[in-house]
Formats: structure tokens, sequence, C-alpha cells
């Protein structure tokens, strides 16, 4: 009998502890459950600092990364007229801004997304700083060239700066100023301006102000032609016409019709062939359509010109 209370005892003892500890272990966990709880749902004072400060520096970002957009866009169409329209034009070198004006957007969200949130606020401002400062390059080349124009007595009234003909599709260049096939003589020859195919009866515009220098009438293989003499040595050219609406000495107004086209002459079918001369060398015409062309027309008609491969005169 003794042995069999000897026996029970400790088992009475188990019995009594283990209840005790499992109610231990469910408060344990209970604790840390709602530890949890209140780490994922309520804030601590720093964990609320400085998620306000992450909503700060990405509400900073958007602004900067939108301000840093607008400017490149403007910097894309700044850079491409200073490039390959207004240069040409008056003879000047370009700023290079290929080392400062590189990085791709893509390139530039990748290098943001790996850096640390405290430098992030620095970048954005060194970035916009960078920005800043090819607007204000920009702005002494204008100055350079607005300088450049006084200095040699330049009007813009008085320089082609516009399609001969209302070619806002930018469909009817046909062929550019490079060798092409001749159409009569099946060979390559220097092609020395732009060909437009247009019906015959087409509006021909003056692509800048001038006075009429002369007057084709002739059947020779321009056919019908006008001469018009801008000044500071500009002249434009406009052949087989089917109707001139103008005589010599007449002034002229950018915009001002002065023919009709058509197909007179040495011509192949119905079309204009305009020419730029400058100090009388025949220049690319298409660098003279700087007024009505973006930077993404103008290269688009500029490839459109070097695909061509045959003149129509």
């Amino acid at each position: 009998m003794a042995h069999n209370d000897n026996i029970s005892a400790p088992k009475r003892l188990k019995q009594r502890i283990i209840p005790h500890l499992l109610k231990g272990l469910v408060w344990v966990g209970m604790i840390v459950a709602w530890h949890i709880i209140l780490t994922l749902t309520v804030d601590m004072p720093r964990e609320r600092e400085l998620r306000h400060s992450i909503d700060q520096l990405r509400e900073q970002y958007d602004i900067l990364s939108e301000r840093y957009d607008s400017l490149s866009l403007v910097m894309d169409n700044v850079v491409a007229r200073d490039e390959n329209v207004f240069r040409k034009l008056f003879e000047s070198n370009p700023y290079d801004l290929s080392s400062d004006y590189s990085n791709s957007r893509y390139e530039l969200l990748k290098e943001l997304v790996s850096t640390k949130n405290y430098e992030l606020s620095q970048q954005l401002t060194s970035r916009r700083k960078r920005a800043e400062d090819i607007a204000q390059t920009m702005q002494r080349s204008s100055d350079d060239l607005s300088y450049t124009m006084l200095a040699n007595d330049v009007q813009l009234d008085y320089i082609p700066s516009i399609q001969p003909v209302n070619n806002r599709q930018l469909t009817l260049l046909a062929a550019g100023k490079k060798p092409l096939i001749n159409p009569f003589h099946r060979t390559m020859r220097e092609h020395h301006g732009v060909d437009y195919l247009v019906p015959e009866g087409t509006a021909v515009f003056a692509t800048a102000d001038g006075r009429i220098k002369s007057l084709s009438e002739k059947n020779s293989s321009h056919g019908k032609a006008v001469i018009i003499d801008h000044g500071n040595g500009y002249e434009t050219s406009y052949s087989h016409l089917l109707d001139i609406r103008v005589k010599v000495g007449d002034v002229v107004k950018r915009g001002d019709i002065i023919a009709m086209s058509g197909n007179s002459g040495l011509s192949f079918a119905p079309h204009l062939h305009y020419e730029v001369i400058f100090n009388d060398m025949r220049v690319d015409p298409i660098h003279y359509f700087f007024m009505e062309l973006n930077p993404e027309e103008y290269h688009r008609i500029k490839n459109i010109a070097l695909s061509s491969m045959q003149s129509f005169d």
C-alpha cells in the first residue's frame, strides 16, 4: 500500500503542474501574438517619423522627376534644333551636350532604385541642377546666335524657312538633294534640290520675304521657273511650273502664292523642283524647313529624302 502511495505522489504532482504550465504557455503565446499585432498595426514614434520622412522623399521624388522629364523633353527639342537646323544656317558649331545629357530614362530609374533613401534627395537635387545648367548653356547658345544674327544683319523674315507647298503630312517629298538616278539619262547624277510629287495646279509659296529676280517662260530643262532674291546671299528657285503669278521686281512675303505647280520642261511627272542657294552654293533645302517642322518631323522628312532613289527631272 505504501509502495502505491510512493508511485502516485509524483503522478499527482505532474498532474497539478501540467495545467499551470499549459496556461503559462497560452499566456506567453497570447502576449507574443499581441505584440506582433501591435507591431504590425501600430507605428512606434520612431517608425512614424521614418515613414513620414519616406513619404516626403517619395513626394519630392515625384515632383523633381516630373520637372526632370519636362526639362529633358525641352532639351531634346532644343538640342535637335540647335544641332540640325540653326547651326547649319548660321555656320556656327553647336555646343556638345552629349556628355551632360546621355542617360536614358531606364538608366536613371535603375540608378535611383539602387540608391539609399537618405541619398535620394541629394541625387535628385544634383540632377535638377545639371538640367538647369544645360538650360543655361542653351540660353547662352541662343544669345550667341542672336548676336551672330545682329552682327551680320540677318533678318529671319528673309531666310527660307518653310516648305514651298502644303506638306504638313510629310507625304509629298519624293526626292532629296543627293546623287539620284536621272529618269531620262538612267544614270546617277547630282540632284541639286528637292522634288515634291504634287498634282498640276498645286499652290506654290514663297518660302521667305524677297524680290522676284527672274522668270523663265521658255521650254528649257527647268520649264517655267521663278527665282526669288531674299538678300544676305539667299535665293530660292521653283521649277516645272504650270502658271506663274508674279513678275520680275515684285516684292513677295513668306507664304505668298507665286505660281501653280506643273509638268513643264524636262519633267518625268507633275512635280515641283525646289532649290535653296546660299552665296551661290546650292544647299539642302530640308535644313530650311525649321519654322514649320519640329525635330521629330525634321528627322522624318530627312529620312524620306535619304531613302529616295530617283529624281523627277
